[in-house]
Parts: C-alpha cells; sequence; structure tokens
C-alpha cells in the first residue's frame, strides 16, 4: 500500500513542479517598482502617485538586452476625463492591477524564441498623454498632475542605473497608446543607449492615421489638439516634426516616422478596431446610429459599410513610410482587431495570425536581427486571411 501511494503521489507532485516553474516564467506575477523617490521631481501620476514599471531580469545570452514595452489606455483630453482617470489604473499607481508576462514580453523559449530570457520591462501608463505633458501648476480643484514627460524621464534613469547604460541590444516597444509612446520617444531613447548598442523600436497598434471621419470632420485631429493643449505636450513632442509641422500634427506617426532615425517596425491591422470606432466612425458622425454592429464585428457590416472600410484601409497604407524606408519592418494584417503582440496565442502561436506563413513574433525577430533583407509584409484585403479568425472582433486594450 505504500508504494501505491508514493507511486500514486510521485507524478503529481512533479509535475505541480514542472507547473510552478512555468508560471514563474510565463504567468506569474512581475513585481512592480514604484518610483517614489522620483515623487519629490515631480515625475507622478495624474493623481500624484508614483510611476511604476514590471521587470523580469535577464538571463544568459540575455543579459545585457533590453526589451521596454509600454502598455496602453487611449488619452484624456478633458479635465473631466483626466479626473476620472484618477480613480482607476489609468491615471493612479494605487489601482494598477498586477501583470502577468506574456507574448512579446514572455519568459518562454518555445513561444517567444527571440526574447524569452532578455531584461523585460512593462512600462505602466497613468498619465493620459503618451508620456508628453509637463505642466508645473496643480490646480487644488482637481488635483490633476500633467506630468508624463517627467514620468517617462524619470523611468529610464532608473533603468539606467539597473543596467540599461550597458546594454548590447534594445528595443522600446508598446501597444496602443504605448504604441504611438514608443514612435514620439523612439529617437530619444535611442540617444540614452551605448552608442555601439543595437537599439530599435516597434509600435503595435499605436499607428493611428490623420484621416477624415465618414461626415467629413477631422474628429482625431481635435481630439489630440485638445490632448495636446490640455497636457502641455507640444515641447515634448519629437522637434524634428514640430520644427516643420503644428504640434497636433505631430500626434500622428506618418509625420513623425518621416523624420525618425532609429529603426521601426509598424504592427497593425489595415482594420484597427480603434481607428474604425474613433477615426472612422466616432459617434458625434454615425447620427443615425447605423455602424453599431459593424464597428463591433466586421462580418456584421454591409456591403456599403465594408466598401467604407476598404476606402479606410486605402488610406491608412498611403500614410505608412514608402519602400525607400529600407530599416522600417511592417506587418499590416487583415485582421479587425486592436494590439497582437502582447498575448502568446497572437504573437508566436501554431494558430496565429500569419502572412505568408510567417506569425508576428517570427517577422519582428527576423527584422530585429536581421535575417531577413526586409521584412515589410502587407496582407490582402479582408477577407482574404483566414488566420484572422481568432483575433477578429475581440476585446481591445483602449
Amino acid at each position: 500500500m505504500v508504494g501505491v501511494k508514493s507511486g500514486t503521489w510521485v507524478c503529481p507532485l512533479i509535475c505541480l513542479l514542472y507547473l510552478l516553474a512555468f508560471l514563474q516564467v510565463e504567468g506569474d506575477n512581475v513585481p512592480m517598482t514604484l518610483l517614489k523617490s522620483a515623487v519629490a521631481e515631480g515625475a507622478v501620476c495624474l493623481d500624484g502617485s508614483p510611476a511604476a514599471y514590471n521587470l523580469a531580469p535577464g538571463s544568459g545570452s540575455g543579459a545585457n538586452n533590453w526589451l521596454l514595452f509600454v502598455e496602453g489606455g487611449g488619452w484624456c483630453s478633458t479635465v473631466n476625463d483626466c479626473v476620472e482617470r484618477k480613480g482607476n489604473f489609468r491615471g493612479s499607481s494605487n489601482h494598477m492591477p498586477p501583470v502577468s508576462f506574456s507574448g512579446m514580453l514572455g519568459g518562454v523559449q518555445e513561444r517567444n524564441p527571440d526574447f524569452y530570457n532578455w531584461n523585460r520591462v512593462k512600462i505602466r501608463y497613468c498619465d493620459g498623454a503618451s508620456f508628453t505633458g509637463d505642466i508645473e501648476k496643480v490646480d487644488p480643484a482637481t488635483g490633476l498632475y500633467f506630468r508624463g514627460a517627467r514620468v517617462w524621464r524619470a523611468i529610464m534613469k532608473d533603468l539606467l542605473a539597473r543596467g540599461m547604460n550597458k546594454a548590447q541590444n534594445a528595443i522600446l516597444g508598446g501597444c496602443s497608446a504605448g504604441g504611438l509612446t514608443t514612435i514620439l520617444h523612439c529617437d530619444s531613447f535611442r540617444s540614452l543607449l551605448p552608442a555601439n548598442a543595437t537599439v530599435k523600436c516597434f509600435s503595435d497598434a499605436g499607428y493611428f492615421i490623420d484621416a477624415k471621419d465618414i461626415s467629413g470632420a477631422d474628429s482625431i485631429l481635435s481630439f489630440y489638439s485638445d490632448v495636446i493643449n490640455l497636457h502641455a505636450s507640444a515641447n515634448n513632442l519629437p522637434s524634428s516634426c514640430t520644427s516643420s509641422l503644428p504640434a497636433n500634427k505631430c500626434f500622428f506617426p506618418q509625420n513623425v516616422v518621416a523624420t525618425m532615425k532609429t529603426p521601426l517596425f509598424i504592427l497593425n491591422a489595415a482594420y484597427d478596431q480603434w481607428q474604425i470606432r474613433n477615426i472612422l466612425v466616432p459617434n458625434s458622425a454615425d447620427t443615425n446610429k447605423t455602424w453599431g454592429d459593424c464597428k463591433l464585428d466586421i462580418k456584421k457590416c454591409s456591403s456599403d459599410q465594408l466598401q467604407t472600410l476598404q476606402g479606410f484601409r486605402t488610406t491608412f497604407l498611403n500614410a505608412l513610410p514608402g519602400a525607400g524606408s529600407s530599416s522600417t519592418g511592417m506587418f499590416i494584417l487583415s485582421c479587425h482587431t486592436h494590439c497582437q503582440s502582447g498575448d502568446a496565442d497572437t504573437w508566436f502561436a501554431a494558430d496565429s495570425p500569419r502572412i505568408d506563413n510567417t506569425p508576428i513574433g517570427k517577422a519582428v525577430g527576423d527584422w530585429y536581427f536581421g535575417r531577413s533583407s526586409a521584412v515589410r509584409k502587407i496582407d490582402c484585403p479582408y477577407p482574404c486571411n483566414s488566420s484572422c479568425r481568432k483575433v477578429d472582433s475581440n476585446s481591445m486594450e483602449d
């Protein structure tokens, strides 16, 4: 009987140990670092709480390699919007939930073969302006701190002191508003690292385009103008852009990328859910409420609506860097989704979305390490790509 009990329990115990080891690197919560020392410098979230990030240390061949990934979360363009954020994780580190690392940040080699053992950092987003705002005065009536640019500098300073100043390889990436952050701060990020380091940037669902909505209005331009004015962002946008264009135009990647010096990879859905809902068909433009179902599920679009979406895809493709930009990688899927790099199922799985039978994770790795001369993959129009079935109409980060 003893032998039977022993045999009964040995396997489950071993399996449990393997499971725990797996969770430790792939699914366990990664500790959060609060930059309490930077509060005195004014580097704080909207509510005045400390800036924050999560760090999974690198090991082995990845000990001197750094992957920074900025989480998304939209923007606040009015005082009321920003006040609402103070009470949740979009504006306060006091309310930030734990995070687990997966997809591009994942720590399992089979699921993330190129970056699994790097120093992997998730930069928490709590300023509402893609880390561009900087206003000294705080209105006591609202208690709002518009200090995103200071938060960015404080996090960079802390990570450099933790070893990023010796980086051999580095990537600055992000999703949605974090993907826009990546583009806006890409060249300045590169300037912080050793001259001999290989430094590149990666934007997932952050290539928001300057386009009119279905009513012919410039809704997204007006919105971004309000964000910039509220947070006083103009002085913290890339000067290479603002030297020749108004600040509100320099919140659009298409105007910034043209002047960037650091290599960039653009991952985006041609039918990006957020852009369709907020750029092409904002509620203000859909006065008859005929787009509700289509915006949620592309399979429910009418033939006329699909034609409009195909026109938006063309506008999006025309806003991308031209073929002459050899350092710019692209992976433009025909999926109806938003953000695809943070999930193991879409990053590097057997059934993840693909172009030319290449998953996202492999395309990004090939581009970063130069395993392919040019990684510029642009999908055919919807509904040609059957691999999109897993992500079409999935939930969005923003």
